[in-house]
């Protein structure tokens, strides 16, 4: 079974085409036959990467029945050489909002003949809820060694790290409720943008806290790297964070209505409803008076946090991409 992934044009850092690389990488050190297919030449390449994969260009691409084709979700056009050759065709949902984003008009998914993969709990449940498919899920994996704990953080002000891109709109209402409320407060604001992969370790180690305002999310990694750091983190889910996610806080004034998947981790957040800004900024309150305070529920959530950054290592997605392909590959014969 050889097995093409569709790479679609992207001009920045993208964090779901650096999975399907690193899906890619796997599948190659395995030794299975496997291509990235660009639809524009790469003027991006994630850093890091474990192996290098072939790479053909779109208009290059001869797809035969038996070959696994996959393309990433919000990209529906992409799986008609798939669709045509009479390939196994795949939709990698990363993110459960551009699920039905590029379908045609009166084009249902339950009319294709295509297979649903998803990044996460949250994003399979919700495949089920809008298809009545179930999807196999497929995490993404982060580097343990470039995101690690720090012997210390800084003394002085605490830094409180945020991406920009994730809702800027967001993060400044947070930020501005925050001042009003705490115009003493001795922080830092940390904006970590237009770093490559070993900027964004460096800056996340040496921040306090990490503030989430990505909003809609699949699998958010950024949490995740930040938890790897050390950091405290505080904010949305996008929904798809609560494939990990678990409140800290003893009373938390949101909770998902939805079932949640049982894990080896207790509270590793303080996480609230998405978009909820006003108990966003009282929660990274309670974050500066449990560091400030040396609280117990600080080491308690930081322990968490660890825990659960061990569990989206790159073995695990190792483990669970080569785990996928073999299933696919049996009942492929």
């Amino acid at each position: 079974m050889r097995t093409y992934i569709f790479i679609p044009p992207v001009k920045r850092a993208a964090g779901g085409v650096t999975v399907l690389r690193q899906v890619a990488g796997v599948l190659a050190q395995a030794g299975h036959d496997v291509e990235l297919v660009l639809r524009e030449p790469a003027s991006w390449r994630p850093q890091g990467l474990r192996r290098e994969v072939a790479e053909r260009d779109w208009k290059d691409v001869q797809l035969q029945s038996g070959d696994l084709w996959v393309v990433p979700e919000g990209w529906v056009n992409a799986l008609a050489p798939g669709l045509e050759a009479g390939a196994r065709c795949v939709s990698y949902v990363q993110n459960w909002a551009y699920l039905f984003s590029g379908l045609p008009e009166n084009v249902t998914w339950t009319q294709l003949p295509v297979e649903l993969w998803a990044v996460s709990h949250p994003v399979a449940q919700f495949i089920e809820q809008t298809t009545g498919r179930e999807a196999p899920i497929l995490r993404p994996g982060i580097d343990r060694e470039l995101f690690a704990t720090p012997a210390a953080k800084p003394e002085g002000p605490l830094r409180i790290a945020y991406m920009p891109r994730k809702n800027k709109a967001q993060a400044r209402q947070i930020q501005d409720i925050f001042r009003s409320r705490n115009p003493d407060a001795q922080v830092r604001w940390t904006p970590v943008e237009g770093l490559d992969a070993q900027g964004v370790a460096r800056a996340l180690a040496q921040a306090h806290i990490f503030l989430m305002t990505g909003f809609p999310e699949g699998c958010p990694l950024p949490p995740l790297e930040a938890m790897a750091s050390g950091c405290l983190c505080v904010g949305f889910s996008g929904y798809g964070g609560w494939d990990y996610m678990r409140p800290a806080q003893p009373l938390p004034r949101f909770t998902p209505w939805w079932p949640l998947r049982d894990v080896d981790w207790g509270g590793n957040g303080l996480w609230c409803a998405d978009l909820d800004v006003l108990d966003a900024a009282l929660l990274l309150e309670q974050a500066v008076e449990w560091i400030t305070g040396n609280a117990p529920e600080y080491e308690a959530t930081l322990k968490n946090a660890r825990l659960t950054a061990d569990a989206y290592d790159l073995a695990a997605q190792e483990r669970a991409v080569l785990e996928l392909w073999k299933k696919r590959m049996a009942t492929n014969a």
